[in-house]
């Protein structure tokens, strides 16, 4: 089976003293997750799924729609700080040099509610789960960066316990489309990681170093 793991689009800053942040899309957000629908609705999708988290469950409904598709959610594939008070895009703290994106670089920021090989454990748990209800057949999962990070990691024999404060080898971009091909034996293949060429020349960003 073809597997696509799409991490989800721009979400709002949210920042709370109390609570649970999961912020919302943000207008380009939207705008990205409509150019991703777009760009499906050329391929047979068999089941749309995505992680409880608002940002991915937003992401995914244009996709389900031009699917004629309902987004079932997976709860193994909610992100690492799913219960955090605070959402900020990395991009944003990279460009205003924030502390916390210091932090980051060194490793240093821990704001783990798992560690690293419970939280693999689960997302790997999670998408297994998946490719097993779907053999020989397509199907999307609107996820996370760390999430994609830990699967794909998975895949490749990389230890992920030893990338710093969140388990990531690579970036992905916003509503980037990862492919993996699944196969009945076990076997699992990397076919393609950050694809978002549908978001070219739209003015939209991408992610760390890029914008549409």
């Amino acid at each position: 089976m073809e597997l696509l793991l799409i991490r989800h689009a721009l979400p709002i800053r949210r920042e709370l003293d109390d609570g649970v942040a999961d912020p919302e899309l943000s207008e380009a957000g939207h705008a990205q997750a409509q150019h991703l629908a777009t760009y499906l609705s050329t391929e047979t999708l068999d089941a749309v799924y995505a992680s409880p988290l608002a940002r991915a469950r937003q992401t995914a409904a244009p996709v389900a729609a031009t699917q004629g598709r309902t987004v079932e959610i997976v709860d193994g594939v909610a992100e690492w700080d799913r219960n955090s008070n605070e959402y900020v895009p990395v991009e944003e703290l990279r460009a205003a040099n924030d502390p916390r994106w210091q932090s980051m670089l060194k490793g240093e920021w821990t704001v783990h509610e798992e560690r690293p090989e419970e939280f693999r454990g689960r997302v790997v748990d999670g998408v297994e789960g998946v490719i097993a209800a779907h053999h020989g057949q397509k199907v999307a999962i609107v996820c996370h960066g760390g999430v994609i990070n830990a699967y794909i990691a998975h895949i490749l024999g990389l230890d992920s316990a030893a990338m710093g404060f969140q388990p990531g080898f690579f970036y992905p971009n916003y509503t980037s489309i990862h492919r993996i091909a699944a196969a009945r034996s076990g076997e699992r293949s990397v076919v393609t990681l950050n694809e978002t060429s549908f978001l070219r020349h739209t003015g939209l960003p991408m992610g760390l170093f890029q914008r549409g």
